[in-house]
């Protein structure tokens, strides 16, 4: 179970990845109807016309169409990133100095301690040997 729960929270991190809001899928039609209308005037192909207003040739192309604000995946959000990068480069040198043993002598010993009740027999070391 805990492996489909990984694999399930993967691909929901996958596809939140790719930014996609509900109102891009919306405007699939627009995309569809766009598409048709640079079929019929310019005679391009559905991966040329993808290559003009996606990949590289978007430069190119420009935006002679109103329609290209209506287009999915055109949003402002999607084009930035934000990535935070820390580059830090500094040199740590640690030296370990280990001080002198210096030799403790033990200065305590045991007394035992006296009491004035009698020991029970059950206390008693075993007399015979």
């Amino acid at each position: 179970m805990s492996k489909v729960l990984a694999i399930t929270y993967s691909f929901l991190i996958l596809f939140q990845s790719f930014n996609i809001n509900l109102e891009d899928f919306s405007k699939f039609n627009v995309l569809l109807n766009h598409a048709e209308f640079h079929k019929e005037m310019y005679g391009d192909s559905f991966f040329q016309f993808l290559a003009e207003h996606y990949g590289d040739a978007k430069e190119a192309h420009g935006n002679d169409h109103k329609e290209h604000e209506d287009l999915p995946f055109k949003d402002s959000h999607h084009m930035c990133t934000h990535i935070n990068t820390s580059f830090i480069s500094i040199a740590n040198h640690f030296e370990f100095t280990y001080p002198e043993f210096i030799e403790i002598p033990f200065n305590f010993h045991y007394n035992e301690t006296v009491t004035d009740s009698e020991k029970t027999s059950v206390f008693q070391p075993p007399k015979h040997a």
